[in-house]
């Protein structure tokens, strides 16, 4: 993805259940992923996952804890990477970051570099008073970084 490709549209309505799933798993992150059909420009569904951070499964930061740190595994992972092969595979990766900001953290960048996956991702900012913001990130192969697409304020 460049910097000029444009974000996969998350609709609304289910921003809206993506940040009550933030708000359910504070003030542990949450984390998940929407599917759509892979030839368009919007997402359909989310598939909430359950952070396995909580059992230090991070590949690379095992000593975070599920409040500084998420990670898809097990069947979930195996669902996630079985998507691709889909009509309605993964576009977008999403977590929530507990402390009500929504960046692209160095680790978040480290594993997304990782595995290859063509998905863009979303982070949520929440915190004990509930999601304050959001924003989405694609690769550029200009920038050889992720770069925000997207980005909605939370009332």
């Amino acid at each position: 993805m460049s910097a000029s490709s444009p974000p996969i549209a998350i609709p609304p309505a289910l921003r809206e259940q993506l940040y009550r799933h933030a708000r359910r798993g504070f003030p542990d992150e949450c984390c998940g992923y929407l599917v759509g059909p892979a030839d368009g420009d919007t997402v359909e569904a989310a598939v909430e996952c359950r952070n396995a951070q909580r059992d230090g499964d991070h590949p690379t930061e095992p000593q975070r804890g599920a409040d500084t740190g998420f990670v898809i595994a097990g069947a979930e992972l195996l669902s996630f990477a079985r998507s691709f092969d889909g009509p309605r595979p993964a576009r977008v990766v999403y977590h929530s970051h507990t402390n009500g900001r929504a960046y692209f953290s160095e680790v978040d960048r480290a594993l997304a570099t990782g595995p290859a996956y063509p998905v863009q991702h979303l982070v949520i900012g929440v915190t004990a008073l509930g999601v304050t913001e959001a924003a989405q990130y694609a690769w550029s192969a200009e920038a050889r970084d992720h770069v925000e697409i997207a980005r909605w304020s939370v009332p």
